[in-house]
């Protein structure tokens, strides 16, 4: 298999997130600064190597699964490294609770996905307004609690906390709109084969 230039990217952009991890972690002035310019490069690679893809025709099956699968990685990632270090008060448990909301509507989503190609039907959910809009709440949100760890002006007033709530009720909204979408084949659909069985 021939690894294309958007799919060294996206490779690239998954290598970027245990680097933003350790940098996060290292005792040294501006190390939340240096984490969060890792977290901007590895999202300018999110949007370059589809560029790319698209611009080149440089398209793969193997980039197609990975690029979405990188994409939830560094968002889950940022996440947990996030809520382990806001341990603590209000909010901790905010943070906590508006990430669990995020990462479980992308599990819900990809789920939800997985199935609609399943019965032929993935092109029905595809990408929204909303959905774009809650991507870049989200980023931008998450970049700003990362420099927020050691910017205490951004911490007295919770900056980050508010705009990542802001992106948990986009987060919800797209969801709903996504699950609006495929509702009437949840409703109608017969139960898939392989399905009942994994379940069973």
């Amino acid at each position: 298999m021939r690894i294309n230039l958007p799919t060294w990217l996206t490779i690239f952009r998954v290598a970027l997130l245990p680097v933003m991890v350790v940098v996060y972690y290292l005792p040294f002035h501006g190390h939340n600064i240096t984490a969060a310019i890792v977290f901007v490069l590895a999202a300018i690679t999110d949007w370059f190597d589809g560029y790319l893809a698209r611009r080149l025709n440089l398209t793969s099956a193997f980039g197609a699964f990975l690029d979405p699968v990188a994409d939830k990685l560094m968002v889950a990632v940022t996440l947990f490294l996030l809520v382990e270090s806001h341990r603590g008060g209000w909010p901790g448990i905010v943070m906590a609770v508006t990430a669990a909301v995020i990462v479980g509507r992308e599990i819900s989503i990809s789920a939800l996905r997985e199935w609609m190609a399943n019965i032929g039907m993935r092109a029905t959910i595809k990408v929204a307004f909303i959905g774009k809009l809650k991507t870049v709440m989200q980023m931008i949100a998450l970049v700003v609690l990362i420099v927020q760890h050691d910017a205490e002006a951004l911490r007295l007033y919770h900056v980050g906390e508010v705009l990542l709530v802001i992106a948990g009720v986009l987060t919800i909204w797209s969801g709903l709109h996504y699950l609006r979408a495929a509702w009437p084949m949840l409703r109608d659909a017969e139960p898939l084969e392989d399905s009942v069985e994994r379940d069973a």
